[in-house]
């Protein structure tokens, strides 16, 4: 019983974090994390604060989104769940970001993109190649990350705009850099 009302607690509040309603969401999340402490469910609890942390981080507020992700990511780590420690450290990539600290968002996608791969896990993967390549040309860091989003893109088919004017762009500079390089 208390399981089932715990699924329905956080469908709930993925619906509601869908249409942006996030005060509505992070207490529906509150609310399965509670059910799944008296359900014993650790990893679902583990969940839930990172779901409750993603509320947060759209809130703006990101150390508070930090912290609950930072408590999932330990308790991951500790009960060795490779796949889920990947998914904290990418969703923390971007939460890094929102406290402007590049660096550590660069080791945090790093983590999760080395993780994804050794998985085999390669939609994933990519995906936070994709993340890193762009937090690299933010930075000013054109060839690395254009490299980095070209392997992010490939075999990639259903790219969004923005997807496809990287993918122009990277070849254009990769293959600008490997002029220069051979030069």
């Amino acid at each position: 019983m208390v399981m089932s009302q715990a699924h329905e607690l956080q469908d709930q509040g993925v619906q509601l974090f869908q249409q942006r309603e996030y005060e509505a969401a992070s207490r529906s999340f509150q609310e399965a994390l509670d059910a799944y402490k008296e359900a014993g469910d650790e990893n679902m609890v583990a969940e839930m604060k990172v779901n409750i942390g993603l509320v947060h981080r759209e809130l703006g507020e990101a150390q508070q989104a930090l912290d609950m992700m930072q408590e999932a990511l330990r308790h991951f780590q500790n009960t060795e769940d490779q796949f889920r420690v990947a998914q904290v450290l990418g969703n923390m990539g971007g939460v890094y970001m929102a406290l402007n600290d590049k660096e550590q968002a660069m080791t945090s996608y790093r983590e999760a993109a080395d993780i994804f791969r050794d998985m085999g896990e390669d939609r994933l993967y990519r995906d936070t190649l994709l993340a890193l390549g762009s937090l690299q040309v933010r930075e000013g860091k054109f060839i690395a990350g254009a490299s980095l989003y070209q392997l992010g893109l490939e075999g990639k088919t259903d790219l969004n705009m923005r997807q496809r004017i990287m993918k122009r762009l990277s070849s254009i500079i990769t293959s600008f850099s490997n002029q220069v390089s051979a030069s």
